[in-house]
């Protein structure tokens, strides 16, 4: 009798540990997930930046659809839907979640404080809360961030070199940006330094965009420097009509501005950027810790023309500034 209960107890501690063994596997997938968060649609250019993010992937040796899957959850310009997605990946056990965009990565980081994040933002991710320092980012994310200061600086003092008889210039602010008030005062100071008068115009809407390029007129504004902001990505068409109307040399950001048919564009190269932010999502899926990966700094800056713009505009472009860009665009 004793043989036979102990042989029944082996029996049903096999099965048991055979259950939970299924269980486990049920709850960890086998393949690892990726989440990839981004306010957008998944159209131009943020489908190059998804692409980067792939390559980035792959170079630490991830290939989705081999040994890797990729949730890809898109806000389609609804930044409010972006807590609901980042919950969804969350439910869905990504092993990592890339947010594109500040916004997406402060709805990552309210979302989950155990699975790891890694972005790409064009703001201070200290001043954010995504981070408590540069060198040990503490906590579960880390990622790349744009010196968006020193380009806002760079972008007055290239449009200023670009039409040096303009003394009144403005800037193009999103007030529902997170990083708004930081990127009015940099700018400002940036202006000071070069005895500018900056006038400083909020936009949010397209009716409001309308509005502010009707003030830049009776300001008697002469040059326009927009700050970094997917709305205003979004808008670019809208942007360079209005600037063209108004005869309004401007300068942005983005290349995809530039590519549009504005004057000019100085950036870092979000191509870059996101390979980098693959990168660092394969290292994690590796084993490293985001607290332990300190967060990187674009480095590669890119700095096109639109020549045509500028004929139109009757801006000749000094020799001296064609031979450090990166892009001429005719």
């Amino acid at each position: 009798m004793e043989i036979h209960i102990r042989r029944r107890e082996f029996i049903g501690a096999l099965a048991g540990a055979a259950t939970w063994s299924c269980v486990g596997r049920a709850q960890q997938p086998a393949t690892p997930i990726v989440g990839w968060l981004n306010s957008e649609a998944p159209d131009g250019e943020y489908n190059l930046m998804a692409a980067s993010f792939r390559q980035g992937l792959s170079e630490t040796g991830f290939v989705e659809g081999r040994n890797v899957a990729i949730e890809y959850q898109w806000a389609r310009g609804q930044i409010d839907r972006l807590p609901a997605l980042a919950a969804e990946l969350v439910r869905h056990q990504a092993a990592v979640i890339a947010a594109a965009g500040t916004v997406s990565a402060r709805a990552a980081k309210a979302a989950t404080t155990t699975v790891p994040i890694v972005f790409s933002v064009a703001t201070d991710p200290i001043a954010m809360g995504l981070v408590a320092s540069l060198n040990r980012p503490g906590g579960n994310a880390t990622g790349v961030a744009n010196l968006m200061v020193e380009l806002g600086q760079k972008q007055l003092e290239l449009l200023h070199e670009l039409v040096p008889s303009v003394t009144i210039m403005a800037v193009l602010v999103n007030p529902n940006f997170p990083a708004a008030e930081s990127q009015t005062r940099d700018m400002q100071a940036a202006a000071r330094k070069l005895g500018l008068e900056l006038q400083v115009m909020h936009a949010s809407t397209e009716r409001e965009l309308k509005a502010v390029f009707v003030k830049m007129v009776e300001l008697r504004v002469g040059a326009l420097a927009i700050t970094a902001d997917a709305f205003f990505l979004n808008r670019r068409e809208q942007i360079i009509a209005l600037a063209a109307h108004h005869s309004l040399p401007a300068t942005s950001r983005w290349r995809e501005a530039a590519a549009a048919g504005g004057l000019m564009s100085y950036g870092t190269s979000d191509t870059e950027g996101y390979r980098q932010l693959g990168s660092y999502a394969g290292r994690i899926l590796k084993g490293e810790k985001p607290a332990d990966l300190p967060v990187q700094q674009s480095t590669k800056f890119e700095l096109i023309i639109n020549l045509k713009t500028a004929k139109a505009l009757g801006i000749e472009v000094p020799l001296s500034m064609l031979m450090r860009v990166d892009e001429v665009i005719e």
